[in-house]
């Protein structure tokens, strides 16, 4: 029985198949710096225009700068065991395949399974986050879309009368109106009732992504560039404004560690473990960039490229925004959907306040496209492997992309994106990709003492101590999640499990190939 659940896919077999070509293989059009731009344009997004703001208010303080480097370390370990497996298995199914290649079967359709709660319920994360963007820059045009229309179902609104925005009512902001004199219960409220913003801008990337990954990768080009040409604004027009007030930014950044509140996650040493947890959905991205490795021209040369550069661009990014941005704004001002705009009027130059939300947009867009196009790789794989239906290996005949499973991850993600919060969904993003991260790790160890004379184009450095580092402070975020989203990630799993066994387990192809 042990054998069958564990039985492992050839190496060699996997690296035979990933350089051959035909009418059912993707097209090769990637360079290395068309993969460092989609490792950049998935991980810049949500994160760092979004979930910034709300970190340092809820759990961190200006010891959000901590939050980011500690994210960004277990990043790194994982980075550099992806690398090592993207240059040695260069496929499209990233985690998935190397599972199956190192610990078997069952742990590469757990991993598969899990990998959906970070490609497609990340594409609907951000799809919520795009929405309160695109709110935001028609209202200063004067065009205001109902708030019913633009939140997830059920979320309780209230109209803030000094700018007219409508924000969701928390405890924080009942105390913040109350502090101004406002009595809450005396503003205009409202229930959303389901998120048309967020489901579009879903339908659109997926039209776009049906027509062909060269013409994905050129719009997700041009939209790298903008956001990280504002980003980079950004940090340029912070920076200035802290040197003329070095006081205010003294002031905003002390405490740097505010005193812990009584519970875990409350702010304290135990806060910047709960928000690097959180903000570790702000990393998301650079491993999206392994499951384009069948489209990649020179996959053992450029893989490692894309996945580390991309890395260490957007984690010296991230320090510098949320050092500068907090050193402006107070941290408990900072708990709302466009944080980087709040920080960009504090400085004065206004006329970068529709800038930076059009950054925002098209950073948030190449996040989507890359999300999106990562997921149905991942089923495109499993489906040739047997472990899902054929259907999610088809090719359209002309564009050569996975359209069934393009169409069907876009159907179902737009559904999600309209129906839930960045919220609900972001802590269950973050724990499903740190699980993945896990297991990653423990595959470059194992592979190394199983298979230790096996040529490896890139070699992660210090084995066993790198995968261990990365075992660990990904354990470490996963173990600061809320013990809500523990459940839902083993409610998750328990019905992927069913599946494995009603349908994966019986038309798996390897098991066919074995006689198991």
């Amino acid at each position: 029985m042990a054998n069958q659940l564990f039985a492992r896919k050839s190496i060699d077999k996997l690296s035979a198949d990933a350089f051959s070509e035909g009418a059912h293989n993707l097209k090769r059009t990637l360079g290395p710096g068309n993969l460092i731009a989609l490792g950049v344009g998935a991980i810049i997004g949500t994160g760092i225009f979004v979930l910034t703001g709300s970190a340092a208010a809820q759990y961190t303080g200006p010891a959000i700068v901590l939050a980011f480097i500690l994210a960004g370390l277990g990043c790194a370990f994982a980075g550099l065991c992806y690398a090592e497996f993207a240059s040695m298995i260069p496929i499209a199914g990233s985690a998935y395949t190397y599972g199956y290649a190192t610990l078997g079967e069952f742990v590469a359709w757990i991993i598969g399974w899990d990998l959906i709660l970070e490609y497609l319920f990340g594409a609907a994360t951000v799809a919520v986050g795009w929405s309160g963007y695109v709110v935001s820059f028609l209202r200063d045009f004067g065009i205001n879309i109902p708030p019913q229309w633009s939140n997830a179902v059920g979320v309780e609104m209230v109209q803030d009368p000094e700018t007219g925005a409508w924000t969701r009512i928390t405890e924080q902001l009942i105390t913040n109106f109350a502090e101004k004199g406002i009595d809450i219960s005396t503003l205009p409220h409202a229930t959303g009732m389901f998120n048309l913003v967020a489901t579009i801008a879903i339908a659109l990337v997926t039209v776009l992504l049906v027509i062909g990954m060269s013409e994905s990768a050129k719009f997700n080009n041009i939209a790298v560039l903008i956001k990280v040409g504002v980003v980079i604004l950004f940090i340029m027009a912070g920076a200035n404004y802290l040197f003329g007030h070095r006081a205010e930014a003294a002031t905003n950044w002390t405490p740097f560690i505010p005193e812990n509140k009584g519970g875990f996650g409350e702010y304290g040493w135990s806060g910047i473990i709960r928000a690097a947890g959180v903000i570790f959905f702000a990393y998301i991205g650079f491993d999206a960039v392994s499951t384009t490795a069948q489209e990649a021209k020179n996959p053992q040369k450029d893989m490692p490229i894309g996945i580390l550069g991309s890395l260490v661009i957007c984690t010296i990014l991230y320090i510098l925004v949320s050092g500068i941005l907090t050193a402006m704004v107070h941290y408990s001002q900072l708990n709302v959907a466009e944080p980087i705009a709040i920080g960009i009027e504090k400085t004065g130059y206004t006329f970068l306040r529709d800038l930076i939300k059009i950054g925002a947009i098209a950073g948030l867009s190449s996040v989507m496209l890359v999300m999106l196009m990562s997921q149905p790789r991942i089923f495109y794989t499993m489906s040739k492997d047997g472990l899902l239906p054929p259907i999610f290996g088809k090719l359209h005949p002309k564009f050569k992309t996975p359209h069934v499973s393009t169409i069907l991850t876009g159907a179902i993600c737009a559904v999600v994106a309209g129906a839930f919060s960045v919220d609900e969904l972001g802590h269950l993003v973050s724990i499903g990709t740190l699980l993945a991260f896990v297991i990653v790790c423990a595959g470059v160890w194992y592979l190394r003492v199983k298979e230790p004379n096996r040529p490896r184009p890139f070699k992660t450095p210090l084995v066993p101590l790198v995968p261990i580092l990365g075992i660990l402070v990904c354990l470490g975020m996963m173990a600061g999640l809320p013990a809500e989203t523990w459940y839902r990630l083993l409610g998750w799993m328990a019905i992927g499990i069913i599946i494995y066994f009603v349908y994966g387990k019986k038309h798996s192809v390897i098991r066919k190939e074995n006689n198991l």
